[in-house]
């Protein structure tokens, strides 16, 4: 099997496709760019088949380099014969290629090397050539040494011999792995000492659980590892004792048997085979979960980054609170800070006379357009004291997700914004950020601190980070940025870019004024013809020399349009957004070695609608007034919510309560769901009916099912 096989047995596609996007990534092209931008190289691959590619030769090239390092330390022992260099060669299944090695792995002192020491190597092999038992126990009295007591020290010893070699037959290895993949239960039972502890609750359905691992869920096996990680639980990974000694029997047993040898068996799954492939069953089923986490927090992600931006508002930002007041910053059209302020309307100050009063000043003096609201303690209670106030023209108030907020306000980014205001006050800024552009905001938080997904914190965070940042990237390309506005930490994600030349656009943005040019992109400090050929469509100058520049046509392509307009015998300025005049243009004429049908398609399809934001507007949503408290809560109650979690076996809905509603994937819609996204996006705004209410766990069920 070769590179490209290998990454067909994943990507349904061409040869030719799969090696025109390893080439353009070995360039360094990243995923976004490829897939705008080379359609007619890779035959129109999505960001979704490009990334599997990658990662499906970075798989390849692991595996690669293992069989190297294997091939090189076993011809090093003198022991690479060519049907076992052949064997390595030719597989590409990491367990089996392992299994290969095992028997010339450095590893500790064993019983079989002790054994070997004391001369009973002869008398294994005859355990394993041998039928007959009387024969075998003879031949034992002749090892009987200083070293060896008597003939049943002597037969120990030879069969810790063959219990090693039988767990070091790849054969064995193989039919046990099988056997555990289809048939291994994960079983658990409770740390007694722990049970009465604090959080025991949480994990009370796994003090004592058994089911299929392969069927388990990925939330339920990583719930399981996080309960035995804190102490509560012990997991075990078993399959029927009985199927593995006669699976081994079948393939040990072909030469020879005997009662030796069936002891050996026995010892050899106790000892050595049923530890072992235990671990790696269940490393493999926290892989998988870890991978399916990773894709539900990614999802979710996604769905958050482009979630509909207010645009450019002037916002009033409220981050609530009781005893210490609900921190007020006014925001102009660019997300800058004008103003902040405390105010107290709530217990137990209860100034709410003169809270109203500043509000209100405020709104007029900075006239302001919105009003967001954070989603933490007092929201409910802010939201219901900002609609009693009578402004002098209607506001649109939003509750604003705070998710994240404190860490950000905490950190060095917001301390290099705001060097001069305290946390409540760079917190409150996120706030109203997060409406007018919930993107440019949350690009300066570490994804992992958002919270969205389930159990982030269990899987493997060098892949959560890596998939997360790829989200990030692709999001960022997908919507554009405006080159003169955007923050560092924006353009960082811009496609080719990076935190480096990031700074540096900026820095030559402060000594320069705003950008007027792409092309002014080439003076920036070592943002070379790469950069520039890969980040360039990603950036939006409105306002700029060329109108193209404030669409996502390629600077290299420029000529093309030009020669468009030409032909139609119209200004560059009149064709965009000239339905009329697009409709006339035909790509196959435009069509070159350099651009084909595909992209002269996308060139036409950008000129109608130049710059177009794929995010919808943002919608004022407004909870069920009468619901403050759990207490408040009724069955049967229909309320409105919004989906604030997807996990794999629901949905969370904020109904405005602290505590969040499960929509189980039971209660989704009538019928079976197999997938939450297909019903549920992220800040959807839904209807639920309350099905039941635990005060004590403070938890509540919901149904969409109405």
């Amino acid at each position: 099997m070769n590179q490209i096989q290998f990454i067909k047995s994943e990507v349904n596609t061409s040869d030719k496709n799969i090696e025109a996007t390893l080439k353009l990534l070995s360039e360094d092209c990243t995923i976004p760019f490829i897939s705008r931008y080379r359609k007619d190289q890779t035959g129109n691959l999505d960001e979704v088949q490009i990334e599997n590619i990658a990662k499906k030769n970075e798989e390849f090239q692991t595996i690669q380099k293992r069989k190297e390092s294997i091939l090189k330390t076993i011809e090093e022992q003198g022991e690479l014969t060519p049907a076992l260099k052949l064997k390595i060669s030719n597989s590409f299944n990491l367990n089996e290629i392992e299994d290969l090695y095992l028997p010339y792995k450095k590893k500790r002192k064993t019983r079989a090397d002790t054994a070997k020491e004391k001369g009973l190597l002869p008398l294994a092999k005859l355990i394993v050539s041998s039928n007959n038992n009387k024969n075998i126990n003879d031949a034992a009295a002749k090892y009987i040494t200083s070293a060896v007591k008597n003939a049943e020290e002597a037969l120990q010893g030879a069969r810790d011999i063959v219990a090693e070699w039988i767990s070091e037959n790849p054969a064995v290895r193989q039919q046990l792995r099988s056997l555990f993949q289809r048939r291994a239960t994960i079983s658990t039972k409770i740390q007694k000492a722990k049970a009465e502890e604090e959080g025991s609750k949480k994990f009370s359905q796994y003090f004592e659980w058994s089911e299929v691992l392969h069927k388990a869920p990925s939330h339920r096996v990583l719930a399981m590892l996080r309960a035995e990680n804190e102490g509560f639980i012990k997991t075990k990974v078993a399959i029927e004792p009985e199927d593995a000694l006669e699976s081994i029997e079948r393939i040990v047993t072909k030469a020879a048997k005997n009662d030796q040898i069936i002891f050996a068996i026995e010892d050899s799954y106790k000892r050595l085979l049923a530890p072992a492939l235990s671990n790696e069953t269940l490393q493999e089923a926290k892989t998988k979960a870890d991978a399916n986490s990773i894709q539900v927090f990614a999802t979710n992600l996604e769905q958050l980054l482009l979630a509909p931006p207010l645009g450019e508002k002037r916002i009033l930002a409220i981050d609530p609170g009781f005893r210490s007041g609900c921190k007020i910053v006014c925001l102009d059209e660019n997300g800058d800070l004008l103003y902040n302020e405390t105010i107290f309307p709530h217990a137990p100050q209860n100034e709410t006379a003169v809270a109203m009063k500043k509000i209100r000043s405020m709104v007029n003096a900075y006239k302001i357009d919105a009003i967001s609201i954070g989603n933490g303690t007092a929201s409910r209670e802010t939201e219901h004291f900002i609609k009693k106030i009578a402004f002098d023209k209607p506001l649109q108030v939003f509750i604003v997700s705070e998710a994240g907020a404190s860490i950000y306000s905490a950190s060095k980014i917001a301390r290099d914004e705001f060097p001069n205001y305290d946390v409540t006050v760079r917190g409150a800024v996120s706030i109203g950020r997060r409406l007018s552009d919930p993107l440019a905001e949350l690009v300066k938080i570490d994804p992992q601190s958002i919270g969205v997904g389930q159990y982030q914190h269990d899987v493997d965070q060098t892949k959560l980070k890596n998939e997360l940042d790829l989200v990030v990237l692709k999001s960022v390309n997908k919507v554009g940025i405006n080159l003169n506005t955007a923050s560092k930490h924006l353009l960082s994600y811009v496609s080719g870019i990076g935190e480096k030349l990031a700074e540096n656009i900026v820095q030559y943005r402060t000594e320069n004024g705003p950008f007027t040019d792409r092309k002014q992109l080439k003076k920036v400090a070592r943002l070379g013809e790469k950069a520039f050929q890969q980040g360039s469509p990603f950036i939006r100058i409105s306002n700029g020399k060329n109108p193209l520049d404030n669409s996502a046509v390629h600077p290299e392509a420029y000529a093309v349009v030009e020669k468009m307009a030409k032909n139609l015998k119209i200004s560059l300025a009149d064709l965009i957004r000239n339905k009329e005049k697009t409709a006339l243009l035909n790509a196959e004429d435009y069509t070159t070695e350099e651009f084909g049908l595909l992209t002269i398609r996308d060139i036409i399809k950008e000129l109608e609608k130049p710059a177009l934001d794929p995010r919808k507007a943002a919608k004022v949503f407004e909870f069920d007034p009468n619901i403050r408290t759990l207490n408040d809560l009724r069955e049967g109650q229909i309320l409105p919510g919004i989906v604030n979690n997807i996990t794999n076996f629901g949905c969370f809905v904020d109904i405005g309560l602290k505590e969040s509603g499960l929509v189980h994937i039971s209660q989704l819609k009538a019928g079976f769901v197999s997938d939450v996204n297909e019903v549920v996006k992220l800040h959807q705004h839904v209807q639920v009916k309350v099905t039941e209410v635990d005060e004590d766990r403070k938890r509540i069920q919901l149904t969409m099912i109405l």
